[in-house]
């Protein structure tokens, strides 16, 4: 385990620890300890109890429901700006979904035990951790709304912008089988609305890596709801100094 030190320098990269009070932090940073996880690796099933909480400072984890018979939907997306294991801050310690890396991360994380004590007993880092759950439930209710009113196209750069947003990468791994899980939707779909997105220029897709072109362009091809979602983000979590969003914007 590395050095509350060491560890120290992952916090700032992830926007909730940010916001936390000084004080609230330092009652954090002993229980911490650093992760990292692989491509499509499993944060936690479904209706299996949450072990650990995790801080991404990197990467992007999906929270999938189940939509069918072998099938899910993405109904929230965690990266730099959030934690994963939601449902511990509200006295519950499983969901029926499954959590998943949608890109490779890291950032530190601390067991689930220590998370509900701090939790209970910090009014701070419980009101900031409340403040994301906002932001997350958001995000959720918008994502629902997309699916049945914006065309593929637009949902396809909606998610692209996402995943260009926390994954903290130029480019990242996406097949079209997974992309079409994300959505809900068939793979021949998919690979329609990405194919016009390439064509426009807006993205380069060659061998199940995914690289974004023209983020001013791809942000007027999406549909309302992804700035919705960054604007009640960043309204409850300002970016902290000029440079957090134009980092992760140009990638690393």
């Amino acid at each position: 385990m590395d050095t509350p030190t060491n560890i120290d320098r992952a916090v700032p990269q992830n926007r909730l620890l940010l916001a936390m009070p000084q004080d609230a932090l330092e009652l954090m940073l002993p229980r911490f300890e650093p992760f990292t996880l692989e491509l499509r690796e499993m944060v936690y099933a479904p209706m299996t109890p949450i072990s650990e909480v995790y801080f991404p400072t990197d990467g992007a984890i999906s929270i999938l429901a189940v939509a069918g018979t072998d099938e899910s939907v993405e109904v929230g997306t965690i990266g730099f700006d959030g934690f994963a294991g939601l449902p511990l801050l509200f006295g519950v310690d499983r969901e029926p979904f499954t959590a998943i890396t949608q890109a490779p991360a890291k950032g530190v994380k601390m067991r689930a035990a220590d998370f509900v004590e701090l939790t209970n007993s910090n009014a701070a880092i419980r009101s900031v951790l409340l403040r994301y759950a906002q932001s997350y439930r958001i995000q959720a209710g918008q994502a629902s709304a997309c699916n049945r009113s914006h065309s593929l196209e637009e949902r396809c750069a909606r998610w692209l912008l996402q995943m260009h947003d926390r994954a903290h990468l130029k480019d990242f791994i996406l097949t079209h089988d997974f992309l079409a899980a994300m959505l809900g939707v068939r793979r021949a779909g998919v690979t329609v609305a990405a194919g016009n997105l390439q064509q426009a220029g807006l993205i380069r897709y060659k061998r199940g890596l995914v690289s974004v072109l023209d983020r001013e362009r791809l942000e007027a091809a999406a549909c309302d709801c992804y700035g919705i979602v960054r604007e009640t983000a960043d309204t409850l979590f300002p970016p902290q100094g000029e440079s957090e969003r134009e980092e992760v914007l140009a990638g690393q």
